[in-house]
């Protein structure tokens, strides 16, 4: 007899093709890793220097958010018919020529080009969440956690990497005849594209169809449908809500304060070095505590991790609201742990989801929660400017850290009720 999770997926479905499909998305988000860098690094700049605005510095973040959110559909709907492999691939390849358009808009100085190729480059970031649910597919549900974060660390060896190249891809692109704010944006083009290679050779068995047929190879038919019943009760979708706002939040809190720093960081004299070194421990911490988190998340639950999420949110929003404007090491200090608050939501919500949804609309589901994601990094990015110009950055740090609070509130009713 075959036990049934609580989440609605067997216990027993594992396969040695496991820890190969982890070795092929771990070298697929090492490259991603270093495309997310482009946007994060240099895209308020570009559009700050382009316009002439910092109330508009935000856009950028809002409109790749708002791509990555189409792309969430996409992907989400290409995985849940033909599979992981060619869903990722084509989230990628869109990435890719996102960052190719960057670069040519910078060239022609064409803000409409700009805002509409950065509109697709958010697909590469849409793909590199969704990633981490492919992790997810073969692991049996205590292990689920670490499978998720196991995905996720690897973005951190790229995503640490990209931000630091800014100089040196500055240089390049220079040396090309293109204006050295883009020349992140050909690393990223790069990184996407070889990304979407990696995962078209190597990413066999498809891990979303494989873990289909180990469920139906084991006779598991009835059950899955009496968990797909389940996760339609009320107390199902009051789970995946939960999961779905503590993601969100996260990114909200996370994707609002860290689009403003460089901007904040240039205004007090800081150089393009110095603000790519410090969205490089940012993301640094965004992915590398990864698998104590999922460890955590495993051995202590859901829960407690959801709330130390919003915990460290607002020590990473009081540290940079107080933070002096000319301290690259408090503000540092401020990203990591905007960063580690980012990583314990993420994981802990994305355990929750993949707990929950059955195999059966299970991609599907992904995909949709990924669009409330990325909504609420396109708020956060696009407000944050807003903001800043009317007010300051550290009121909103501040603001973003007492909203983060909110968490605490949704972990204890949720847990009450559960």
């Amino acid at each position: 007899m075959t036990s049934i999770a609580p989440g609605g997926t067997t216990d027993s479905i594992s396969d040695p093709a496991q820890p190969r499909t982890l070795r092929v998305l771990i070298a697929s988000q090492i490259l991603s890793g270093a495309g997310l860098a482009a946007g994060a690094t240099v895209g308020a700049l570009l559009a700050q220097d382009m316009l002439g605005s910092t109330s508009l510095a935000g856009l950028p973040s809002a409109l790749f958010t708002v791509g990555s959110a189409l792309a969430a559909i996409v992907v989400g709907r290409i995985s849940q018919s033909r599979g992981r492999r060619r869903g990722l691939a084509v989230g990628y390849l869109a990435g890719a020529i996102g960052s190719a358009g960057v670069i040519a808009a910078v060239i022609l100085d064409n803000p409409v080009l700009l805002f509409t190729a950065l509109f697709v480059y958010g697909a590469g970031t849409a793909t590199n969440l969704q990633a981490r649910y492919a992790g997810a597919d073969l692991a049996t549900p205590d292990h689920r956690g670490r499978a998720v974060s196991t995905v996720l660390v690897a973005t951190t060896l790229g995503g640490v990497a990209g931000p630091n190249l800014a100089a040196p891809t500055g240089h390049l692109a220079e040396v090309l005849g293109v204006p050295n704010l883009a020349g992140l944006f050909i690393l990223s083009g790069i990184a996407y594209a070889l990304a979407a290679l990696v995962l078209t050779i190597w990413l066999r068995p498809d891990p979303l169809l494989l873990a289909r047929s180990l469920a139906m190879s084991k006779d598991t038919r009835a059950a899955d449908a009496t968990a797909v019943d389940a996760a339609d009760t009320r107390e199902g979708r009051r789970v995946v809500v939960f999961g779905a706002l503590v993601m969100v939040l996260s990114q909200l809190v996370m994707a609002a304060i860290m689009t403003m720093t460089p901007v904040h960081m240039h205004e007090h004299g800081h150089s393009t070095a110095a603000s790519g070194l410090v969205i490089a421990i940012h993301i640094g911490a965004m992915y590398l505590p990864s698998p104590l988190t999922g460890w955590l998340v495993d051995r202590y639950g859901h829960m407690k991790i959801a709330a130390a999420s919003g915990v460290t949110f607002l020590a990473a929003g009081i540290l940079a609201a107080t933070a002096p404007g000319d301290s690259l090491v408090l503000l540092a200090l401020a990203l990591a742990l905007l960063g580690l608050g980012w990583n314990f939501g993420l994981v802990s919500g994305t355990a929750i989801i993949s707990d929950t949804v059955p195999l059966a609309t299970r991609a599907k589901t992904q995909g949709v929660v990924d669009v409330a994601i990325a909504i609420a990094g396109a708020t956060g990015g696009m407000a944050s400017g807003v903001m800043v110009a009317a007010t300051s950055y550290p009121v909103l740090a501040l603001t973003g850290g007492i909203l983060s609070l909110a968490l605490l509130p949704a972990v204890a009713t949720t847990a009450y009720r559960r």
